[in-house]
């Protein structure tokens, strides 16, 4: 919670930055909202760039120009007129750097000019700093900051995908909002692509879920989830075919796995809250959960009892171990166990 808490205060600071035309020499961005930050990338661009003077001071790199010396010329480059310079550096991992460019780079950020302003940007390369480099760690968090973009709360999404329909003259309900958060994965970037197609698609002026189930492709999770939701209502044949459609879809035998292992250690979660006399807002401070997949997994949850939720654990668990040490074929490893946990199923 805290964590969340500091990267929701470097959000706000970065906010309130640029509100106040008054932002910092270095930021590093990085998150899975890459909507946002993008956002916030050309929020500052607009800012500080006139455009003018952008092929001037706008300087764009990435891991195949960046060079020590090429980013450092960058920094100490005095703005051609205008009042400011920017560096948009993407996807470099400036901890991998040998350690003489390091130490450049270190002393570089340290004393970044008051008319330039940096942006490391992180969307593919994991932002994972190695804190171990001190004089290059000891750079970042000094100078710079860093924000992370990270998926937002339902209720932030239900309102912004509420005001993005209604940009199009379209109306929404609350609960299909949710519905379109879970079944794209409830980012932005996935979200805004599905707005347009559904409103392309739909000619009322109130969007229905058949507008939505026929554009909207789900994400792997909220697929799999129908397929254990199907176990659990008894419909056994449709949760196989579920599993035949994706794997004809050429989703990976090993992630349909780790999402069907995933699903069952939520459901196994929402289990025990039942038990515990525990309602879906438990659940949700448990495991971060979203409300709307928190209350499907509540709802699954009541047609199992704990000791399938164990069995279907250690079937999962099998199944793992044989598909990364035996020869028999990953999909027929995963019809096994569909087809195993319905005979569990079965027999509640």
């Amino acid at each position: 919670m805290a964590k969340k808490e500091e990267a929701g205060l470097a959000l706000q600071q970065l906010k309130a930055d640029l509100r106040a035309k008054d932002v910092k020499r270095l930021y590093f961005f990085h998150g899975e909202e890459v909507f946002l930050l993008q956002h916030y990338l050309q929020q500052l661009k607009k800012l500080l760039i006139e455009e003018l003077t952008e092929s001037f001071n706008y300087h764009r790199l990435n891991p195949e120009n960046f060079t020590v010396q090429l980013f450092v010329d960058a920094v100490e480059n005095l703005p051609m007129m205008a009042e400011n310079t920017m560096i948009w550096v993407e996807e470099v991992d400036l901890f991998k750097l040998p350690e003489a460019d390091r130490t450049k780079v270190a002393e570089t950020l340290c004393d970044i000019p008051d008319y330039c302003t940096v942006v490391f940007t992180y969307e593919t390369t994991p932002w994972n700093p190695d804190k171990r480099v001190k004089k290059l760690w000891e750079a970042i968090s000094n100078s710079g900051e860093i924000v992370e973009f990270a998926k937002q709360s339902q209720r932030d999404l239900i309102a912004w995908v509420t005001r993005h329909f209604a940009s199009q003259n379209k109306r929404i309900k609350t609960e299909l909002c949710a519905y379109l958060i879970d079944i794209t994965g409830g980012t932005m970037t996935a979200l805004r692509s599905e707005i347009v197609k559904i409103c392309a698609y739909s000619g009322a002026d109130e969007i229905k879920k058949s507008d939505i189930d026929a554009v909207t492709e789900p994400v792997l999770d909220a697929a799999v989830f129908d397929m254990t939701n199907m176990l659990g209502q008894g419909k056994y044949d449709a949760a196989l075919s579920k599993l035949q459609l994706l794997l004809k879809m050429q989703q990976e035998p090993i992630a349909i796995l780790a999402s069907v292992g995933s699903q069952f250690r939520q459901i196994s979660a929402a289990r025990t809250m039942l038990d515990q006399g525990k309602g879906v807002f438990d659940l949700i401070q448990l495991t971060g959960m979203r409300e709307y997949p928190a209350k499907k997994a509540m709802d699954s949850a009541r047609r199992y009892r704990p000791e399938f939720c164990a069995r279907a654990a250690e079937l999962i668990a099998e199944t793992d171990y044989k598909m990364k040490t035996s020869f028999d074929e990953k999909e027929r490893l995963l019809e096994m166990l569909i087809l195993q946990l319905a005979q569990e199923a079965r027999h509640g």
